[in-house]
């Protein structure tokens, strides 16, 4: 079947770019001497995150508990849940047996309370300058999580983890390479400091897809974790994360009015969600990069409006298209246009050649 005969909308991973991507970072991560852990939150599936791990079965970092069972009962092992647990969801997480992450004493009274005698691996969020998430090194809650944690009878204190999202606040690669060296020498810092104080920190791990696209190198650093890097998105090529021909992720939609100044589309807020791009670089740039049925760049059209089925591409390459024409969106983000799809359709080339199924939901029954 040829993609172009497909229903729209439908989402489209380009299988060729993808394996080129996962190729790409298994190789950087070697050159790095660190550990690969790839994210499975962009996708979650199965297909993707095994050309990630390359021959191995781990190991994963996931987002949510289903991601964990899904993966786990494929076949994937040594997962780490990155985002820090909620005390209601422990039970579950501890029945899956994945690594936790906490920055808070409730989380680990929480964890403590209900774990066995077989303990369970803990890592703790580091806030390296995010501001999302995490203890702030150098503040004394910081070494006294890092101790509690340290010094558990039921948990083993795996080691210390961040994530430099501010990266995609940035502009250009010596800006991402910048964060990436403060994402490395706070946290690296940070395992030193804790080691000075008797504690055996055994892991260090960082990594979003733009530092570790870009960062010079990793000493003290154990792994990685970046995830969007198997499809990247709009914003990725915007901030220079990646070349526009790296983008392996798509969404096919029909043109279902034509009008002299606008084209009406069948793609809308659920299908693309409402991520409104990288502003910072391209205020016009809308949501997402409109391409002709062949993939190439529409540079007169911008879709700068959604409703909950419709989407609105204003300019005047508009007078060129006509109503059931097919068109396909770039998306700004592919995590969450790829969360909008319960079936993903794999291309090479125009053929579609496979269906992949993500996982759906939170729960980890």
């Amino acid at each position: 079947m040829k993609y172009s005969s497909l229903a729209t909308p439908s989402i489209l991973v380009d299988v060729d770019r993808v394996e080129l991507n996962c190729e790409r970072m298994l190789s950087r991560a070697r050159s790095l001497g660190v550990r690969l852990r790839p994210h499975m939150k962009t996708h979650k599936c199965i297909e993707i995150g095994r050309l990630q791990v390359g021959a191995e079965s781990g190991p994963i970092t996931v987002s949510t508990l289903a991601e964990a069972r899904h993966f786990a009962n494929h076949g994937f092992s040594d997962i780490v849940l990155a985002v820090p647990i909620a005390p209601c969801r422990v039970a579950e997480a501890l029945d899956l047996g994945v690594a936790l992450l906490v920055d808070s004493p409730e989380a680990v009274a929480a964890v403590e309370s209900e774990v066995g005698a077989g303990g369970v691996d803990v890592w703790l969020k580091v806030d390296c300058g995010y501001g999302r998430a995490g203890v702030v090194p150098g503040t004394p809650g910081a070494v006294s999580m890092a101790r509690q944690l340290h010094d558990s009878a039921r948990l083993r204190f795996r080691g210390v983890l961040t994530h430099g999202g501010h990266s995609y606040d940035c502009v250009g690669v010596e800006q991402i390479r910048a964060v990436a060296a403060q994402e490395r020498d706070v946290v690296v810092g940070f395992a030193e400091a804790l080691r000075g104080l008797g504690m055996a920190v055994d892991e260090v791990s960082v990594g979003s897809t733009p530092t570790m696209m870009h960062v010079d190198h990793l000493e003290g650093v154990t792994e990685i974790r970046p995830g969007n890097y198997a499809l990247f998105d709009g914003f990725q090529a915007a901030i220079g994360s990646c070349h526009r021909d790296d983008v392996a992720v798509s969404v096919l939609t029909s043109v279902i009015g034509a009008y002299a100044d606008r084209l009406i589309l069948d793609v809308g807020a659920l299908a693309l969600s409402k991520d409104p791009g990288p502003t910072h670089v391209d205020p016009d740039c809308g949501f997402g990069r409109l391409l002709d049925d062949s993939g190439e760049a529409i540079s007169d059209l911008r879709l700068t409006g959604l409703s909950q089925e419709h989407g609105k591409a204003y300019g005047t390459g508009a007078s060129r298209f006509r109503v059931g024409d097919k068109l396909r969106v770039e998306p700004n983000h592919s995590c969450l246009t790829m969360a909008c799809f319960s079936d993903v359709h794999a291309i090479r080339g125009d053929d579609v050649v496979g269906v992949f199924e993500p996982v759906r939901g939170w729960a980890g029954g």
